[in-house]
C-alpha cells in the first residue's frame, strides 16, 4: 500500500526537476499495484513532467489514477479521484474512476441496437433497463491492458492495447484498440484512442476521471467554475436516454457557455431524473479536428484544467451518485465532490440516425484524441 507521504516526496523531487536547466524526461517508473481477484499481477506506472505534474496509471482498465498539479501557490494536489491498489478498482466503491470506458461508453437504449439486419442484445447494467459504458465484467474498464511505458524527447507516456473478441460484452467484431496517455514538458496530459475492427461495430471510447481541483477527498465540486463550448445539447428521457433531438441550453441551467460555478443553478435538476448534471453536450466544433471543449476553474487552489478533444460531445457529470466511499488515503468521496468532463460521441449514437456516426466499419480507423492543459489563475 502505498502511502500520501511517499508521493510527496515524489511531488517534491518532481519540482526541483523543474528547476533545473536540464528539461530531460526521467524514465517512466513502474511499480506494484496489487493482483486482481484472478491472481493478475497489476502494475502502476509514473510519469512526471518537469513543470511539476505528475499522473500515474494502471492496466486495469487502461485507468489514470493520479494526476498532481500545481496550485497558484505551487504547491501539488492530486486531483482526481480513485484507490490505492486494484482492488479498490474491482471493488463496490468504484465509479468507473479514472479507467477507459468502452467499448461504447454512455449508454445505449434497452441494451441493444440493431446494425446490418442483425439485432445484438448486452448486458442490461444500467437499472436493468439499458447498457452503460460497454456493459459487465469484460468492458474495457475490467479487463487487463498490455501496457508499453516509453520516453521521447519532450514527453513520456504508456501504450496500452487490448483486443476485445468478436461476441465480447454481445458487441461484433474483433477490435483492436490502443490508448495513449502521454505527459509533455509543460504538464500537458494527452490520450491517444486508435481502434480497427473487422466487422462493422459501434466505438465510443472515453475516459472517465473525476476532477476536483481542490484535491481529492475536497468536500465539494459545486465550488468550481465550469465553462463549456456548447450552445446545444441532446435532451433525454426518463432513463436519461437522449429522444433524439438537440436543444439550445440558452435560458436553462445547462448554459455554461459563460462561466458559472457549478452549484448555482443545480438544484432543480437535483430533483430531475439525472439528480443534477448528467447531461451530453454538443460542442459548437462539430468534431474531427482539436478544439477547446471545456474549462474547469478551482478559485480557491487557483487551479484551470482546460479539455481540448477532436469529439463532438462532452458529457458533464457532477458526481450525482458517489455516496461517500473510501479512496485514496482513507480520503472521503462525498456526494458530488468531483465532476466527469467526458469527450466523446453523443449516447445511443447507434440507435440515432440523426446523431454522428458511431459505427466502425473494416478498414476505416478510429481515431479520438483530448489534451487536458493545467494552469494557474
Amino acid at each position: 500500500m502505498r502511502t500520501e507521504t511517499l508521493v510527496l516526496a515524489a511531488a517534491a523531487l518532481a519540482l526541483a526537476g523543474c528547476q533545473s536547466t536540464d528539461t530531460s524526461l526521467p524514465q517512466v517508473r513502474t511499480m506494484s499495484f496489487g493482483k486482481t481477484a484472478a491472481g493478475e499481477p497489476a502494475t502502476l506506472f509514473e510519469l512526471r513532467s518537469p513543470s511539476g505534474a505528475i499522473a500515474r496509471l494502471t492496466d486495469y482498465g487502461a485507468t489514470l489514477v493520479e494526476m498532481w498539479a500545481p496550485d497558484r501557490d505551487g504547491k501539488l494536489a492530486d486531483v482526481i479521484l480513485g484507490f490505492d491498489d486494484v482492488s479498490g478498482y474491482q471493488s463496490d466503491r468504484n465509479q468507473y474512476f479514472g479507467c477507459t470506458t468502452g467499448r461504447v461508453a454512455n449508454r445505449i437504449d434497452g441494451a441493444m441496437f440493431e446494425l446490418d439486419g442483425e439485432i445484438y442484445r448486452l448486458e442490461a447494467n444500467d437499472n436493468g433497463k439499458n447498457t452503460l459504458h460497454g456493459g459487465g465484467d469484460r468492458a474495457l474498464s475490467r479487463v487487463m491492458w498490455q501496457a508499453e511505458p516509453f520516453e521521447e524527447t519532450d514527453r513520456m507516456g504508456v501504450r496500452f492495447r487490448y483486443t476485445s473478441p468478436d461476441g465480447e460484452e454481445g458487441f461484433p467484431g474483433n477490435l483492436q484498440m490502443e490508448v495513449v496517455y502521454t505527459l509533455d514538458l509543460r504538464g500537458d496530459l494527452t490520450v491517444d484512442y486508435t481502434a480497427t475492427t473487422d466487422q462493422d461495430t459501434p466505438v465510443n471510447l472515453t475516459n472517465h476521471a473525476y476532477w476536483n481541483l481542490s484535491g481529492h477527498g475536497s468536500p465539494t465540486v459545486l465550488d468550481h467554475v465550469l465553462t463549456l463550448e456548447a450552445s446545444h445539447y441532446t435532451p433525454t428521457n426518463d432513463d436519461l436516454i437522449p429522444i433524439g433531438s438537440v436543444a439550445p441550453v440558452a435560458g436553462t441551467a445547462l448554459d455554461f457557455r459563460t462561466p458559472h460555478v457549478i452549484g448555482e443553478r443545480i438544484a432543480p435538476l437535483i430533483e430531475s431524473p439525472a439528480l443534477g448534471y448528467d447531461h451530453n453536450f454538443v460542442l459548437d466544433s462539430p468534431g474531427g479536428s482539436m478544439a477547446k471543449a471545456a474549462e474547469l476553474y478551482d478559485p480557491a487552489s487557483g487551479r484551470v484544467l482546460g479539455v481540448w478533444t477532436t469529439e463532438p460531445g462532452i458529457q458533464f457529470y457532477s458526481g450525482n451518485f458517489l455516496f461517500g466511499q473510501i479512496g485514496k488515503g482513507g480520503r472521503e468521496y462525498a456526494n458530488r465532490s468531483a465532476c466527469c468532463l467526458e469527450t466523446q460521441h453523443f449516447p445511443d449514437s447507434v440507435n440515432q440516425p440523426a446523431f454522428p456516426d458511431t459505427v466502425l466499419r473494416p478498414g476505416k480507423t478510429y481515431r479520438h484524441t483530448t489534451v487536458h492543459r493545467f494552469g494557474v489563475r
